[in-house]
């Protein structure tokens, strides 16, 4: 535990890295105040031979929605398994899902962070349901944890929102502490963050889970919600007064973000499952479905993905990409006269790649080595061009020039057959 954490908890009477079987003075200004936890929320005091937590549990029919998407639609996780590269969740059951997300006293992660509120979230028949575990104070950590790993016991599958880099590693660091068993050590684990940073980084400002919840889900949350950012010294305040009743916004928060998970697994597992065919809320969406199947060799689908969204309203560069991109796939389907048809729209844009594409196009393909000679020339001088970017020109120009040489060579060549 850190200095800073250790020393805010002694200055509030808690004892550090104790089991302490009778209360602190802060603890039991805590539990004996009008407004502890338990008379705060609907919930349940959990305990064992290490401690006690308090549990407040809650659950979701199968007709919720959390904005416009239902968490208990059908879908499979065959692409979203390819994509982790992790086999085990394709085979999932979704019984053996569980969604996870902290509260902790710093925003930094490393040892010195105490997750003092542990979210999980599962579906279970037609339900699904909520289970969070809250520490009344430090010294219930351990039976936090040891309440947290029976209910962890189905898991199978893992699913965080950068619990790679801060929740796992935070959770993982408390169970090595008091020496128990890692409950998520075998499990596979599907981080959300990076699979939303590549399917809406080119058009949303921010994907954090908050921003997707609006912009992707259609879900708002009420005034009870609390910034991220406050819900450390709301706990530390709570430590000190034994007043739970700001809590009620973190519980809020907390549920929130677990719910956001699943909507947000059923919202990417529907569109992944049928990239086509599901209704997706903005062209540049067909863009970046495109190059993720496109990385998992999935060259068919990623090429009518590309083909759908140059059909619509695109910005500028995202048209320019997708062009790009699915020229040089048409290529390597060997749909050439497809490729040279994008190249030859880009070329009218100024667009170098599209330039060297068709002169490589007439060179190998066609023999048209005049042609080739063209395009290369033009590709020249954009690239001497001042407005050109000379850390690009330095790469390409020598590439251009030696490529203009060799047609040049088998253009005298030719000549001399003739």
């Amino acid at each position: 535990m850190s200095t800073s954490l250790s020393s805010k908890l002694k200055t509030l009477g808690v004892k550090v890295g104790a089991r302490e079987t009778a209360p602190q003075p802060a603890e039991k200004a805590k539990r004996l105040h009008r407004y502890a936890i338990e008379n705060v929320l609907p919930g349940k005091i959990v305990g064992n031979g290490d401690g006690s937590c308090f549990v407040v549990e809650s659950a979701y029919s199968a007709a919720y929605r959390h904005g416009h998407t239902h968490i208990h639609a059908s879908f499979t996780l065959k692409a979203l398994a390819r994509w982790a590269q992790d086999e085990r969740i394709a085979d999932c059951a979704r019984d053996c899902i569980v969604f996870l997300d902290t509260e902790t006293t710093g925003l930094a992660g490393g040892t010195g962070t105490l997750p003092f509120m542990i979210g999980v979230g599962r579906f279970k028949g037609a339900e699904f349901q909520v289970a969070q575990f809250f520490m009344r104070d430090p010294a219930d950590e351990a039976a936090l944890l040891n309440v947290l790993r029976e209910w962890l016991a189905p898991c199978q599958t893992l699913v965080t929102f950068n619990g790679k880099a801060f929740d796992l590693p935070i959770v993982a660091a408390r169970y090595t502490l008091h020496r128990g068993a890692q409950p998520l050590a075998r499990v596979a684990h599907l981080d959300l963050l990076p699979l939303a940073r590549r399917l809406w980084r080119d058009r949303l400002a921010s994907r954090a889970l908050g921003s997707l919840e609006q912009h992707i889900l259609g879900a708002s949350r009420t005034q009870q919600d609390v910034p991220g950012w406050l819900i450390p010294s709301m706990y530390f305040d709570y430590l000190r007064s034994g007043d739970a009743r700001p809590l009620r916004g973190i519980f809020y928060h907390n549920a929130m973000d677990i719910l956001a998970m699943a909507a947000l697994l059923a919202h990417v597992a529907q569109m992944l499952d049928d990239p086509l065919g599901f209704a997706v809320q903005h062209p540049v969406d067909y863009i970046s479905m495109g190059k993720l199947f496109e990385d998992l060799g999935e060259h068919d689908i990623a090429a009518h993905a590309y083909t759908r969204g140059l059909a619509a309203e695109l910005p500028p560069g995202s048209f320019r990409e997708a062009s790009r991109r699915l020229s040089y796939l048409q290529r390597k389907r060997g749909q050439h006269e497809q490729a040279r048809a994008l190249w030859q729209e880009a070329v009218k844009h100024g667009e170098v790649y599209a330039h060297v594409a068709l002169a490589k196009y007439y060179e190998h393909n066609a023999r048209d080595y005049a042609s080739a000679e063209r395009m290369t020339l033009d590709a020249i001088s954009l690239v001497s061009a001042q407005s050109f970017p000379a850390q690009e020109r330095r790469k390409v120009l020598p590439d251009l020039q030696r490529r203009l040489e060799r047609i040049w060579r088998k253009q005298g060549t030719e000549e001399c057959q003739r």
